[in-house]
């Protein structure tokens, strides 16, 4: 049976596509392919899945944030599980724009629950993000914790998100998993994200901006590991059976952190990055900024137990592992 995945011309939808591909999957691609960075980059990687699929992917471009689009885009194709991934990302664009974020991330999201609503789906998989936890001082993050003092409104769709799923859970009994991702990077990457930016303008002699004065941490999470975890999720739909399920409800729906269990030193991160590109930074260092939380920290005891989740890539294997992507895609000669 099909595999619906939102977001898959995206950094974590591209990865999960071809994973599930990989493994014998039909994946139904759907993306609006949206401004918020360079298209080139999403057709390139949907030029991919169509190599890497043959037969077996079929994309639909599509805002699934338009119910009347989405509904004529879905019609007559089957599927029986969902991997939603499609959402308005980033914590600073959000100060910005922050009707995008109410149409991408809580309308948006709502339209995919009345899609596995109306389809009776087996499961659907959905991000939510580490930025839920706010300012939040106890380190590491538990899905126990408190989650109800956002700091960008980024972080306070994520958290309706879950909170509308736990609904739809309760009253339709649909099987539904939320995702904390912690900080992901890797090999086609969002070119907003400061792993690209950081190599970006260190191998172009550019100066960087970090903010803080350089005093963050981060629970940095390779995308193989992350690619694993939501394909062991994906397998294990919460069961209806009354008992208390990671996030603390009882109707089958599940909350889980993924990251990697490392809160890295972000000046660090970046040492990792001059020593792949070969060069030494130009840094500007800036307070810290609207929305920026000073620490990330996963604890993934939850997803251990229930998938046997277990990050394996270290920054020190998987900064290079970006860079060296990062040069080759854009054919730089070092």
């Amino acid at each position: 049976m099909t595999i619906l995945v939102t977001g898959a011309a995206g950094f974590i939808g591209y990865h999960v596509s071809r994973a599930l591909l990989a493994r014998g999957e039909a994946v139904l691609g759907l993306d609006n392919l949206n401004a918020y960075y360079d298209s080139a980059l999403k057709e390139r990687r949907l030029a991919e899945l169509v190599a890497a699929g043959s037969d077996g992917f079929e994309m639909l471009r599509c805002d699934f944030a338009d119910e009347d689009a989405l509904r004529r885009a879905l019609d007559g194709r089957t599927f029986d599980r969902i991997v939603h991934l499609g959402a308005q990302p980033g914590v600073r664009y959000s100060i910005e724009r922050p009707m995008a974020y109410v149409s991408a991330n809580l309308v948006g999201h709502v339209a995919m629950l009345e899609v596995a609503r109306a389809r009776g789906v087996r499961h659907m998989v959905y991000a939510s993000s580490s930025s839920v936890y706010g300012s939040n001082r106890k380190q590491p993050f538990a899905e126990s914790d408190r989650v109800d003092h956002p700091i960008s409104l980024y972080a306070a769709t994520k958290k309706a998100d879950e909170l509308m799923s736990e609904t739809y859970a309760h009253l339709y009994r649909i099987p539904l998993t939320g995702l904390r991702f912690f900080t992901v990077y890797g090999p086609w990457g969002r070119p907003d994200m400061a792993p690209w930016i950081f190599t970006q303008k260190i191998l172009a002699g550019e100066p960087i901006q970090v903010f803080n004065q350089g005093r963050m941490r981060r629970d940095f999470t390779f995308i193989d590991d992350i690619v694993d975890g939501v394909l062991g999720c994906l397998d294990r739909p919460p069961v209806d059976d009354g008992a208390v399920k990671a996030g603390g409800g009882v109707a089958p729906h599940a909350i889980y952190n993924i990251g990697n269990h490392r809160a890295e030193e972000l000046m660090d991160f970046i040492r990792l990055i001059e020593a792949a590109c070969g060069r030494e930074a130009r840094i500007d260092l800036q307070p810290l900024q609207d929305g920026d939380v000073l620490e990330t920290f996963a604890d993934i005891d939850a997803l251990r137990r229930a998938t046997g989740y277990e990050p394996r890539t270290t920054i020190a294997e998987g900064v290079p592992h970006f860079v060296r992507w990062y040069i080759d895609y854009h054919g730089i000669a070092c």
